[in-house]
């Protein structure tokens, strides 16, 4: 299952992106033999401001996934429990899964709406860019999980 952070403006060579990349690189290797992976982080930018031009932008890459969009007021989840879905969308023949992090303002409705379900990392409020490398980190988590890893601790 190919499985795509899909985020909102670029971050260019910033130390957020490049430890999103790592963590994306070290979930791909350890994801291979679990059927995951590879793990990429794909970056969008609206060309004008506002959550439905960045909608726009969005909407492109969500045909046929399977789509958990972070937003505040999502679920919360241990990483033991996000581990347990991505291995069952796995198990259930899901070929792509993309988790989508919105600009500074969130998520347009639409593509709320297009979400299979929805993601919080709590009551915090964490800056883009870093919210971004904490989801890549927890999809290596959960490949680490998912292979039986001594990565995790409960």
């Amino acid at each position: 299952m190919k499985i795509t952070l899909l985020t909102v403006h670029r971050l260019g060579r910033a130390p957020e992106a490049l430890l999103a990349k790592d963590y994306a690189e070290r979930a791909t290797a350890a994801g291979r033999s679990l059927g995951l992976g590879p793990v990429e982080v794909v970056e969008v930018e609206a060309r004008k401001p506002g959550k439905a031009a960045e909608a726009e932008v969005l909407s492109p890459h969500l045909k046929d996934a399977h789509v958990i969009a972070c937003d505040e007021h999502g679920a919360v989840r241990t990483s033991r429990a996000f581990a347990e879905k991505i291995g069952r969308l796995r198990d259930d023949g899901v070929r792509r899964l993309v988790l989508i992090i919105g600009g500074a303002d969130g998520l347009d409705p639409s593509i709320l709406a297009a979400a299979h379900e929805t993601l919080a990392f709590g009551p915090q409020t964490w800056p883009h860019a870093l919210a971004r490398a904490m989801l890549a980190e927890q999809v290596y988590r959960a490949a680490t999980i998912l292979a039986g890893s001594p990565y995790h601790r409960d």
